[in-house]
This record gives structure tokens, C-alpha cells and sequence, in this order.
């Protein structure tokens, strides 16, 4: 019995070094795709900040495109679950006050993952199967729900009328492209992304400015 256990130690080893790997990588493709886009990405690039050698990349996933995939999708599932765990912690108050946890948890996610508009930025710019595949996988649906959302909160006259759309990217633009400019407004007007105080002031202004009203007591 203790020889079948010795014998499988190396094996398990051999996994948590092959997790390990795979986490490095994503880490570093997070990082490079987000800084240089993907067509200005090299796996040799990835494989030097991961500190991994560059075979390993194919070894774990291929290409680049699956590299690409698979590190999108982390950022973007991490999200969407971030935005999910917020909507049940608060499923129990009003619709204002679980949309204004939603902008919250977005704004906090946007500063702990800077990748999460950077990689949509640099996507959007021109059609591409990536970014396809990021609107189907992972965009359209959280989209199409909170869309409903936002259409409740304009009925109830909380929320500005208008293109509910329309509104959620601008609500969406300032919560996570603010902070995509992060090291540009500490420079141009001393305004620290990094501080805690500085998120929560964020917040509540868009709070404020996109969800003014108070629910009308004959709604």
C-alpha cells in the first residue's frame, strides 16, 4: 500500500506544477494582451513574464488564440460572478439599491482587474472573431439582463429616460474606462484610483447621476 502512495506522489506533483504553469501564463497573457492588444502580443513575450519556458505555451494551450481565450474568459468569469454574488447579497432591498450594489462591485472588479476594458478596448477596435466570441460568451448575456433591469428602474423613475442600452454603457464606461485611465488622472488631476475612498466617491457619483430619482410610492 505505502509504494502505490509513493508512486503516486510524483504524479501529483507533476499536476501542481503543470497548475502552477497554466496560472503563470495566464497571469502574464492577462497582463501583455491588455498592455500591447493581440496582434501587438508574442507568446515569447507571455512565456518571459510568466518566467516559463516558451513550449510550455503550446503544451497548454496551443496557440495564442487559445491563450488569448482562455485568459479572457478568466477575467470575464471572475466579473460576471463578481456582479452576481453582489445582486444576491442584496436580493432582499429594492431595485435602486441592488443596481447602485451592482455599480459598486463593478467599480471595485474594474480596480482589482484593469485587463477587464483594456482587453475590451483594444478588441473593439476593429471586428475580429475574438471579439465575437467575448460578446456571445461572456458580454451579451450579463448585457440582456441587466438591460431588463435598468427598463425596471426607468418605469419606476429612478433611472433618466432614454435608450436603456445607451445608458448602461455610459454607466458602464464610467465605472471601469474611468479607471482604465487611472495613471493618467493621478498625473493630470492628482485623483488616486488606489485609494479606497476614491472608489467609493466614484461610485456614488454614478449613482447619483444615473440613478437620481427615488421610487414613487404609487409605483
Amino acid at each position: 500500500m505505502s509504494q502505490e502512495i509513493d508512486a503516486g506522489k510524483p504524479a501529483r506533483r507533476q499536476q501542481r506544477r503543470s497548475i502552477v504553469t497554466q496560472q503563470k501564463l495566464l497571469d502574464a497573457a492577462i497582463e501583455a494582451f491588455s498592455e500591447n492588444g493581440f496582434n501587438g502580443t508574442s507568446t515569447r513575450d507571455i512565456a518571459e513574464r510568466a518566467g516559463v519556458h516558451h513550449p510550455l505555451i503550446t503544451y497548454h494551450f496551443k496557440n495564442k488564440d487559445k491563450l488569448w481565450r482562455a485568459a479572457a474568459d478568466r477575467v470575464f468569469r471572475d466579473f460576471r460572478r463578481s456582479l452576481a454574488a453582489s445582486l444576491e447579497d442584496h436580493r432582499h432591498e429594492g431595485p435602486k439599491e441592488r443596481f447602485a450594489s451592482l455599480i459598486r462591485a463593478y467599480v471595485y472588479y474594474a480596480k482589482s482587474q484593469p485587463a477587464l476594458h483594456k482587453v475590451m478596448v483594444q478588441e473593439a477596435s476593429y471586428p475580429n472573431a475574438r471579439l465575437d466570441w467575448l460578446i456571445e460568451e461572456h458580454l451579451k448575456p450579463f448585457f440582456d439582463a441587466t438591460f431588463e433591469l435598468i427598463e425596471e428602474l426607468q418605469a419606476l423613475g429612478v433611472a433618466p429616460a432614454g435608450n436603456p442600452k445607451l445608458l448602461f454603457t455610459m454607466i458602464r464606461l464610467s465605472s471601469g474606462g474611468l479607471l482604465a485611465l487611472g495613471n493618467e488622472l493621478k498625473a493630470s488631476s492628482d485623483i488616486d484610483t488606489a485609494k479606497t475612498e476614491t472608489l467609493d466617491e466614484i461610485a456614488d457619483m454614478i449613482i447619483d447621476v444615473f440613478l437620481p430619482g427615488e421610487i414613487r410610492q404609487n409605483a
